[in-house]
């Protein structure tokens, strides 16, 4: 079958309209990424809200996105910070990821390194790049967790493998500060962690 997003969004349009959840939320990504129609954030926000007032995660987390950019809506990162957590809550790592940026940055909540740390580690148990890097971020600056060059290059590895661009840049940097030894067991705590799903990571 050939790929044809315009009759994808026919397809999408007709499922939305009878309020099927999936359909609102794929119908939303069409509208954000302009495939199959004009990229219009208005009317992504608009599928995006009817799929996440059901209980969607990944409509809900990319709901946060549109406030938390102001795309198709004024930015407001207390309204990005309530999509994001509703999503989180229910697992969507790349909500968790975000919330955690938030807590990070103090954006729309108070800046907690401990509490951005917590929604890194559970995005990057489910292997979520981008909460994979921030948690080398977090170990090597000592935000939130104690110092720890070795787990700050083992996240690195981890982010680096998924394509992360400064991952292997930032875990090369590091690595010219630890021995060899040190270095040696970060890159068998990133292996380990591969081979375990990121569980107990």
């Amino acid at each position: 079958m050939t790929q044809d997003y315009k009759e994808a969004v026919k397809w999408y349009r007709l499922s939305s309209e009878q309020g099927h959840v999936r359909a609102q939320k794929n119908l939303g990504v069409m509208y954000h990424n302009g495939k199959g129609v004009t990229q219009d954030y208005k009317e992504a926000v608009k599928w995006y809200r009817l799929a996440a007032a059901q209980g969607n995660a990944s409509a809900q987390s990319n709901l946060g996105v549109m406030y938390d950019n102001g795309e198709g809506v004024t930015q407001d990162y207390k309204e990005a910070v309530k999509w994001y957590r509703l999503a989180a809550a229910q697992g969507n790592a790349s909500a968790q990821s975000n919330l955690g940026v938030m807590y990070d940055n103090g954006k729309g909540v108070t800046q907690d390194y401990k509490e951005a740390v917590k929604w890194y580690r559970l995005a990057a148990a489910q292997g979520n790049a981008s909460a994979q890097f921030n948690l080398g971020v977090m170990y090597k600056e000592g935000q939130g967790v104690t110092q720890d060059y070795i787990s700050a290059h083992m996240w690195y590895n981890l982010a680096s493998a998924a394509s992360v661009a400064d991952g292997a840049k930032n875990r090369d940097l590091l690595a010219k500060e630890m021995t060899p030894w040190q270095i040696e067991k970060a890159q068998n705590m990133a292996r380990a962690c591969q081979e375990k799903n990121f569980n107990e990571c």
